[in-house]
C-alpha cells in the first residue's frame, strides 16, 4: 500500500521544452571546449557554482549575447503550468492520507523564474510535506545518495512508496532501491490521471 508519493517537477508539474535553449543559442561555440559543459550544468545544479560564476562561464562563451538574454535562453526550457494540476495536488493534500514531497533537479535561475512566472507557486509548495531542490540539498537525480537522503529524512519505507518522474535514468535508480515508480510520458500522460495509470498501487 502506498503511503507516500515523491513527484518530480518538470514534465509532472511545470511543462518543459527541453530543446529550447539550445534554439536560441549558437550552440557550435560549445564545441571543442578544454571544460565538460554537462558537468558544468550539472555543478550549477547542486549549487555548488554560483550564478554570477555560471552567467560569467557561458559570457565568455557566447561573447556577443548579453547577460539578459543568456538568462532568457536558460530559462526558455520552462513553459507552462497548468491550474488543474494545482488542483490536483491541492485534491491530493485535502482529500488524502498520502505523505507528499517533491525531489527536482532544479537549479536557482530556473526557481527564480518561476516564482516570478507561476502566481501559485507558494500555494503549490505548501501542499507537500517535504519539498527538496537539487542546487538547495546539493544532491541530484539519478544518483542513489538522493534517493536515500529523502528516504531517510522523511523515515519512509521503499515498498510504501511511489516516485514518479519524466526521466527514466531517475525511475531506474528509485526502482532500484525498492521504490515504485511510475516514468511518465509527458507526450501522453498526465500527473492528474495517477490512480489510473498506476491503479494497482492503490
Amino acid at each position: 500500500m502506498i503511503k507516500s508519493i515523491i513527484f518530480d517537477f518538470g514534465d509532472v508539474f511545470i511543462n518543459l521544452d527541453k530543446k529550447a535553449t539550445a534554439n536560441l543559442l549558437n550552440t557550435e561555440l560549445l564545441k571543442n571546449r578544454d571544460v565538460d559543459i554537462e558537468e558544468i550544468n550539472k555543478t550549477y545544479e547542486v549549487g555548488k557554482l554560483t550564478t554570477e560564476a555560471f552567467l560569467n562561464f557561458y559570457s565568455d562563451i557566447f561573447t556577443e549575447t548579453t547577460r539578459a538574454d543568456l538568462k532568457n535562453a536558460w530559462n526558455a526550457i520552462l513553459q507552462d503550468f497548468p491550474t488543474y494540476r494545482l488542483e490536483f495536488i491541492k485534491k491530493l493534500k485535502t482529500e488524502y492520507d498520502f505523505k507528499l514531497i517533491l525531489l527536482s533537479n532544479t537549479n536557482a535561475l530556473h526557481i527564480e523564474w518561476i516564482k516570478n512566472k507561476v502566481p501559485f507557486y507558494e500555494e503549490f509548495k505548501s501542499c507537500f510535506d517535504a519539498f527538496y531542490l537539487s542546487h538547495e540539498i546539493h544532491l541530484r537525480k539519478p544518483d542513489t545518495e538522493i534517493f536515500d537522503f529523502v528516504l531517510q529524512e522523511n523515515s519512509l519505507e521503499p515498498q510504501e512508496t511511489l516516485f514518479i518522474d519524466d526521466t527514466k535514468a531517475n525511475t531506474d535508480t528509485a526502482k532500484a532501491l525498492g521504490i515504485h515508480v511510475w516514468n511518465n510520458n509527458p507526450e501522453k500522460e498526465d500527473v492528474i490521471d495517477l490512480f489510473r495509470h498506476k491503479k494497482e498501487l492503490f
